[in-house]
């Protein structure tokens, strides 16, 4: 077995499905061993911020690795933004650069696709990743390659793997798993007898749950925990789309000033809310209504758990949860409320499309379809998605950048196999809405809903004088056309309802619905948002 064989075969064991990428000349040789061997299957696309926000929504999906193979340089650099947003959002990628060989290092010349020094690319990569190696010694590779994958599931963040072009054929030994981090039975068993304590003598607990539940496979685990437990649960802004469909106790999605008043109330009245693998960021938390007090909460995220003054180290989320469940064990189960409302019933009339237009569209097609999972990329499409319809959903809620919605929809579907509908602004589609030119060979055909307001309206909503904000009409449903798809420009509710239906029933390539907005029309949800951020960032007043 070669190097490339015996590291394709570990990432295959190690949960891998499907590999994507970009082939380079310094890449080339470990894509020749890619295709003839048929290990694992290679979707390949455009542009390699692409590739990276593909590999990092089939890891989000799916709970496990997503790979993304580039090549050295001028590939590997031009995927650093997609990577930096799988770190910050604690999603599992494996980052596979090409890479020159050892005698092209000894030459002495400046080698193309080198930026300063031949390791600059290894080091820039040690900022947006947990763990790094250089195969460039086959017996040593076995276990360096075990140990990043292991570091890439126990902390679910990216790892980066350089592959240089003369080692893929070097003789490898198989690579043998390594051994889990070791855990503290002692320590999991007394942080969830002190989590069960303080959560019985509060007198209004409630969870808040967040994305590493998915990153971990936990949905299923908390859903009976919350429900043995009796308690309400909320999921964070990040983790918009845990739990559909289970009958889990859920009450919403919690945004602070600009979501629900009742969530809102809910967990920030909460003397004992438990946030299980929720990311404490100014996304998740910034427009709270009243300052959600962290020492006063239980947090477990990232291996670790605080209530208040005290930190348990160590301690996986999943390890967790199964202590929480063997404390709860024989409690009567308390049924789920009923499921959170969505707004439905789309007028069929010439009535200009509004965004909250659009989720009501999308629940009536839902109701009578079935339910779909969405990527949603940033801006006033991830607001809109708040009142969709709870379902499986991939956004960039945390890191918020744009491009994600196209790409990510793609990974989606080659992962889970189910047709995605994917939310994106017309600048978001500028970026990397090209990449539906790669359905066809692919044989994907998502629903593509482009929000067209001639601008980058979330921006606006926080710089409204700016005319830089403003963008060209492009017709996005015409060029659907081109790139091998189905295109419908839509301005009336009618025109929506009937290309939504017109969508979902056509199969084997994507549709564009482009639905044209007015500039400065956003959802009600961005509008409190926007609000919520003014009000918490005016300046105090002068003396």
């Amino acid at each position: 077995m070669n190097l490339a064989e015996a590291l394709l075969q570990a990432l295959k064991a190690h949960g891998a499905r499907e590999l994507f990428g970009i082939p380079g000349d310094f890449a080339l040789p470990f894509f020749k061993v890619i295709e003839g061997t048929g290990i694992l299957p290679l979707y390949t696309l455009s542009h390699e911020p692409g590739v990276g926000f593909a590999a990092d929504a089939a890891a989000r999906y799916r709970g496990g690795l997503g790979v993304a193979v580039v090549t050295y340089g001028a590939g590997a650099f031009n995927m650093v933004n997609a990577v930096a947003g799988a770190y910050a959002e604690k999603s599992p990628v494996v980052v596979i650069s090409g890479a020159p060989g050892a005698e092209e290092r000894r030459r002495g010349l400046l080698l193309h696709h080198q930026a300063k020094t031949l390791d600059s690319q290894l080091r820039v990569f040690g900022e947006v990743s947990c763990d790094q190696v250089v195969l460039d010694d086959a017996a040593r590779a076995p276990a360096d390659i075990a140990r990043v994958l292991r570091r890439c599931l126990e902390d679910s963040r990216p790892v980066y793997i350089e592959l240089p072009r003369d080692m893929v054929g070097a003789e490898c030994a198989t690579v043998a798993a390594a051994p889990p981090s070791p855990v503290d039975a002692d320590a999991v068993a007394a942080c969830a007898d002190e989590i069960m304590e303080r959560l019985g003598r509060a007198r209004r607990p409630m969870v808040m749950v967040g994305v590493e539940l998915r990153r971990y496979r936990l949905e299923d685990k908390v859903t009976l925990l919350a429900r043995r437990l009796g308690l309400p649960v909320a999921t964070s802004f990040m983790g918009r789309g845990l739990l559909a469909d289970r009958h889990a106790p859920l009450i919403g999605t919690y945004m602070g000033l600009a979501g629900d008043a009742a969530v809102t109330e809910a967990v920030e009245e909460s003397d004992a809310l438990l946030l299980l693998g929720v990311i404490i960021s100014d996304t998740n938390f910034g427009v709270s209504a009243r300052h959600v007090d962290m020492r006063g909460a239980i947090v477990a995220a990232e291996r670790q758990v605080r209530l208040g003054f005290h930190v348990y180290e160590d301690v996986p989320l999943a390890d967790l949860i199964d202590a929480l469940l063997v404390r709860a064990e024989g409690r009567q189960e308390t049924p789920p409320p009923p499921r959170v409302p969505a707004p439905r019933g789309l007028g069929a009339d010439d009535a200009p499309i509004e965004p909250l237009d659009i989720a009501m569209a999308v629940n009536d097609t839902f109701d009578a379809h079935g339910r779909m999972p969405i990527a949603a990329d940033m801006g006033d499409c991830l607001f809109v998605a708040m009142d969709i319809r709870h379902t499986p959903m991939v956004a960039p809620g945390y890191y918020a950048t744009m491009g994600f919605g196209v790409p990510a929809g793609l990974g989606l579907q080659a992962a889970s196999g189910e047709r995605p509908l994917i939310l994106v602004g017309d600048g978001a589609f500028q970026m990397t809405g090209w990449e539906l030119g790669n359905c066809r060979r692919h044989g994907w055909d998502p629903i593509v809903i482009v929000f067209n307001n001639a601008g980058w309206e979330m921006l606006r909503t926080f710089q409204p004088d700016s005319a830089y904000n403003d963008l060209e009409r492009w017709n996005f449903a015409a060029i659907a056309e081109t790139l091998g798809g189905r295109g419908r420009r839509v301005a009336t509710r009618r025109e929506l309802g009937e290309a939504m239906a017109a969508a979902v029933a056509e199969r084997g390539r994507f549709q564009v619905i482009e639905v044209m907005l007015s500039r400065g029309a956003i959802s009600p949800a961005l509008e409190r948002f926007a609000a919520a951020l003014a009000r918490l960032n005016r300046p105090p007043r002068e003396a």
